[in-house]
C-alpha cells in the first residue's frame, strides 16, 4: 500500500526459531537523582569514561560537580535523572545545567557499558529535551569525544548541530547545540 508506513515481516510466519531465543530488553525507568544514588552515579561515570579511555588529567575527564549534583543540577535550574532498570539498580544518567534563561548544557549522558545498545541512551536523551522544554530552556548544549563514537553518532541522529572542535591533549571534543524550538540539519558545521 502506497504511502503506509513500512512494517517488519511476521517472524512466526516464517517460524524464525532465533526470535524466540533473543532477551527482552529490560524496560528503563527514568527519575529524578536521589541523593543515595550518590556512589552508583560516580562509578557509572567512571566506567563508562574508562569504556573510551578518558582518564583523570586528560584535558576532558572532570568531576568536581559529582559531590554537588543536587546543587549544581536541581537546584541550579536544572535536573539530573537516573535510569533504572529492575533487579539491576541504576544503569544511565543524564544532567541538565543552567546556563541562562534560555539554554541548558546536557552532561553526564552515561550508560553503563554492560547496558549500551539497548536505547537506553536514546531514552534518557529524550528524556532530558522534554525535561529541559518542561523548564522553559529552547537550547540545548553539550559535548562529547570522537573517541565516543556511539555517543557522536546518537547526537547526530537526534538532530544536533556540531558547532566547533577543540583538540585538548589526545582527544578532540565536539561542542554541539540543539534548538528544542526549531527543526536543524543534524551536525551541520559552522566551522
Amino acid at each position: 500500500m502506497a504511502g503506509a508506513p513500512m512494517s517488519s515481516p511476521d517472524r512466526s510466519s516464517r517460524g524464525d526459531a532465533d526470535e524466540s531465543r533473543r532477551p527482552m530488553t529490560p524496560r528503563l525507568r527514568i527519575r529524578r537523582f536521589h541523593w543515595s544514588d550518590l556512589d552508583t552515579v560516580w562509578s557509572l561515570h567512571q566506567v563508562a569514561l574508562a569504556q573510551v579511555g578518558l582518564t583523570p588529567g586528560d584535558g576532558v575527564y572532570y568531576d568536581d560537580d559529582f559531590p554537588h549534583i543536587t546543587e549544581v543540577y536541581v537546584a541550579g535550574g536544572g535536573d539530573f535523572l537516573v535510569g533504572t532498570i529492575s533487579r539491576t539498580g541504576i544503569v544511565a544518567m543524564g544532567g541538565l545545567r543552567r546556563v541562562d534563561d534560555h539554554t541548558a548544557e546536557m552532561c553526564r549522558l552515561r550508560v553503563h557499558p554492560e547496558h549500551q545498545r539497548r536505547g537506553y541512551g536514546r531514552q534518557m536523551m529524550r528524556a532530558l529535551e522534554s525535561r529541559a522544554r518542561a523548564l522553559g530552556f529552547s537550547a540545548l548544549i553539550g559535548d562529547t569525544t570522537l573517541r565516543q563514537v556511539a555517543a557522536v553518532e546518537m547526537y547526530r541522529r537526534a538532530g544536533w548541530r556540531e558547532l566547533r572542535r577543540e583538540v585538548r591533549g589526545d582527544n578532540v571534543v565536539l561542542y554541539i547545540e540543539k534548538r528544542l524550538d526549531a527543526t536543524v540539519s543534524p551536525f551541520s558545521s559552522v566551522r
